[in-house]
């Protein structure tokens, strides 16, 4: 049950149908119920998730942020832009969590939003960076590797692809999941970069999909 404006929400029946759709871990679920609780708690102050979301919070953004694993298993070291509420980085740290060398960075400019996501990481004990920067800005070392780089909900295709080059150009596979312009926004992207990407449906939306970019070359 989690609190609504004067009311209750169950959450139980979404909650069944994303771990039908998501099989995880007794340790990973725990994981994720801290996280989910501590969401409810904070969104009631700081907008976190659009409200209408959260009866479906389970299949929504849990379920929708673990798929991401699928596309990549053997990543260790994730990347997210904009997490804003913590999805997808928050949940892939649940699953990563006892996997031994595994990190998950986390770049938030807002700094309400970053707050919440160091609570987060604090609660449920998992491997996860906070960084308080902008996506454009952001730069890890020299030496620091990523696997996978991932952004929902923030930005065009295009201005992903401007962000994530650096990551790309050594090696990174990029994960974006995007809604039903997903085409307009190849097209307006290959005007600036080419792009080796594979577009694959999304498993919690009809209508969703994911971005699977493993090259990235500017155009000219």
């Amino acid at each position: 049950m989690s609190k609504r404006g004067q009311g209750v929400v169950d959450l139980s029946a979404d909650k069944a149908a994303a771990l039908k759709l998501q099989n995880v871990s007794r340790e990973t679920l725990q994981r994720l119920e801290q996280f989910v609780d501590l969401l409810l708690l904070w969104q009631q102050k700081t907008n976190l998730i659009a409200p209408s979301t959260i009866p479906f919070i389970w299949t929504r953004h849990v379920a929708d942020s673990l798929q991401l694993l699928d596309h990549a298993p053997a990543a260790k070291i994730w990347l997210d832009f904009g997490s804003g509420g913590g999805f997808p980085a928050i949940p892939i740290a649940c699953a990563l969590a006892e996997r031994p060398g595994t990190m998950v960075h986390l770049v938030e400019s807002n700094g309400k939003k970053a707050a919440f996501l160091r609570e987060a990481v604090r609660v449920t004990g998992v491997r996860a960076q906070v960084h308080l920067e902008r996506a454009e800005k952001f730069r890890l070392g020299p030496v620091e590797s990523v696997d996978v780089v991932t952004a929902r909900a923030l930005s065009p295709l295009k201005l992903l692809c401007d962000q994530a080059f650096p990551w790309i150009e050594k090696g990174a596979v990029a994960l974006f999941p995007k809604g039903q312009d997903i085409d307009a926004e190849l097209t307006e992207a290959t005007k600036y970069w080419t792009i080796e990407a594979e577009v694959v449906p999304s498993k919690t939306s009809a209508t969703g999909c994911i971005v699977i970019v493993r090259h990235l070359h500017p155009v000219g």
